[in-house]
């Protein structure tokens, strides 16, 4: 898949001034400063988090009001029902609160929407379960900014909501005692990006001290909120930073008996990161409300007892295992349909149906669809009882919920965001809506976002790469969106003569570049396509991000190859 390569533009004068006052390699400066570190202060708070840089959770609107209200039910006795979605941030939001709570407060419960029968948010039968078991105040996390009709008819029947919240309100709010949600306007919480769970978290340390409790007993659930922060892709700034940070901490040194769990299944040795649990431990989370029920998830979290736990985890573990196959296999049949179908092939969109996929995992498949094989907006569709349903994944800057939008004539509902969107249309309506959304595409998407672009950090030179520069860069951990893992340009570089394909797909370099007489290694994986680039030792040049690759006991720097061109004249 051809790759265009963009040079994230820079200012030398930024750069220069703060290279004065850290006194680090010019280009660690340049990467802080495109990041939006400009000074000394901000740069401690970078590298150095700490959680007394949290924000007061006070500040935020509704807090107040939210921990008057427990209050107020621990008074009287009345029944809580903690509620949230089905994913990683809902049921570690859940875990989080529930079990916080339910260890000062005996008359309490959680509820997690089935995927399939309820779908996401509030649901009626949710309602219907608060009602029929006299619960009069449901908190309500990751999920129910936008369920102004379900949490009226609640309060109809007396039962109050605490909303929090992450998602971005609607002009009109649920009619909620108290909204916990700092994309409210009038919202002066000073940090706009938490995760649901990372919402929750701050529930529970004003709660917390309120009632005189240690802080301890908050930061015990840092490694479900770090899984949140991961998991839900929320940007790697600010307080997500400081609670990731720490949160990574606790995962490695102390993590709950849960994670503890999914970590010794997933026979992960080494010191675990951001992308481990991106990886690694949110897919076996999500796989529990995908494949099944995703209360197991919370009752994995909350569980104390590490043999139960790992139970518990060995269900999840074999509910991703299914995932993977079931996944896979939807891959395969939905790549063969675009191979076997030129009109499918020459479109600027996919949209695909096949009446037997399984639903818990078409959104994936759309997003292995748009990675590995064909880079456009990307929708599949299966059977949902009487209806069609699917999920919609985009490529970088183009809006597919608006593309859908365009399309509503066609469809029975439909929600999503910039980049992913879910919908439902009668099975009748299947193929005028596969026109009408290739119409769409094919006018407005500008022909440059269809070749997948990487943005390039830094040009560098190999000289500059040695282990005192690998040792600050690896503090620009925890990664994620706004924090991406560095990504460097290297120019007229060649092969020593001792590269190799590996395994039929990957290529196992040996390269140096100019006169510089160290070689590194590196890996491209499932780049062996490739490989002619490297011939007769022609310069060429490559974009990569730098790591660590330890074997037969030692530990020395790694390049992770990520694309490769003639060199320019070559």
């Amino acid at each position: 898949m051809q790759k265009r390569w963009t040079v994230r533009s820079y200012q030398p004068k930024e750069e220069g001034l703060l290279q004065q006052v850290l006194r680090i390699h010019p280009l660690l400066c340049r990467l802080l400063a495109q990041r939006g570190i400009h000074t000394y202060e901000a740069a401690r708070q970078f590298f150095r988090p700490t959680m007394d840089d949290l924000h007061d959770p006070w500040s935020m609107k509704d807090m107040d009001k939210a921990v008057t209200r427990i209050e107020q039910a621990f008074y009287s006795k009345e029944k809580i029902l903690v509620y949230g979605d089905y994913d990683v941030d809902g049921t570690t939001a859940v875990a989080t609160v529930y079990d916080f709570l339910q260890r000062i407060y005996p008359n309490i419960e959680f509820y997690i929407p089935h995927r399939y029968r309820e779908g996401y948010g509030i649901s009626t039968a949710g309602i219907t379960y608060a009602i029929e078991n006299d619960f009069t105040l449901i908190i309500a996390l990751d999920c129910g900014i936008k369920s102004v009709a379900h949490i009226t008819e609640a309060k109809t029947h007396g039962i109050d909501f605490i909303i929090c919240d992450h998602h971005l309100p609607d002009a009109i709010l649920p009619p909620a005692v108290a909204i916990l949600n700092p994309k409210q306007y009038d919202c002066p919480y000073p940090y706009k990006e938490l995760s649901g769970c990372g919402i929750g978290f701050k529930l529970i340390t004003a709660l917390a001290q309120k009632l005189g409790e240690p802080e301890q007993k908050v930061w015990r659930y840092l490694d479900l909120v770090a899984t949140s922060i991961a998991a839900d892709i929320v940007p790697m700034t600010g307080e997500n930073r400081i609670l990731a940070f720490h949160g990574l901490l606790k995962v490695n040194d102390d993590p709950l008996p849960g994670i503890k769990a999914l970590i010794t299944l997933s026979e992960l040795k080494e010191q675990l990161t951001i992308s481990n649990l991106v990886f690694v431990i949110a897919p076996r989370v999500n796989a529990a409300g995908r494949m099944d029920d995703a209360r197991k998830a919370v009752n994995l979290f909350v569980e104390n007892d590490f043999e139960k736990a790992m139970e518990i985890a060995s269900i999840l573990h074999s509910d991703n295992s299914d995932r993977k196959e079931v996944d896979n296999n939807i891959t395969k049949e939905a790549v063969a349909l675009i191979q076997n179908d030129a009109s499918l092939a020459s479109r600027k969109s996919t949209v695909l149906f096949k009446a037997d996929w399984h639903k818990g995992v078409v959104g994936i498949v759309a997003s292995r669809l748009i990675d590995k094989y064909f880079y456009r907006p990307t929708i599949i569709l299966t059977q949902s009882n009487d209806q069609v349903a699917g999920s919609a994944r985009s490529v970088m800057g183009f809006n597919v919920y608006e593309a859908i939008h365009q399309c509503k004539d066609l469809l029975e509902n439909y929600g999503g965001h910039f980049y992913a969107a879910g919908l439902t249309l009668k099975p009748e309506n299947v193929e005028a809506f596969r026109k009408k959304f290739e119409e769409v595409v094919a006018t407005t998407i500008d022909p440059e976002l269809l070749i997948p672009e990487i943005v390039v950090d830094s040009e560098i030179n190999f000289h500059h790469i040695d282990n005192k520069f690998y040792k600050i860069l690896h503090q620009f951990e925890p990664l994620g969106p706004d924090n991406l893992r560095p990504i460097f340009l290297a120019r007229n570089v060649v092969d020593t003569g001792f590269s190799r394909i590996v395994k039929d797909e990957h290529i196992k370099f040996s390269i140096k570049q100019g006169n510089y007489g160290s070689s590194f290694s590196g890996i491209g994986f499932f780049m062996a396509e490739k490989f002619e680039v490297l011939s007769n030792r022609q310069p060429f040049d490559m974009v990569f991000t730098i790591d660590e690759n330890e074997w037969n006991g030692k530990t020395m720097l790694q390049l992770k190859v990520i694309d490769i061109r003639k060199a320019a004249g070559y």
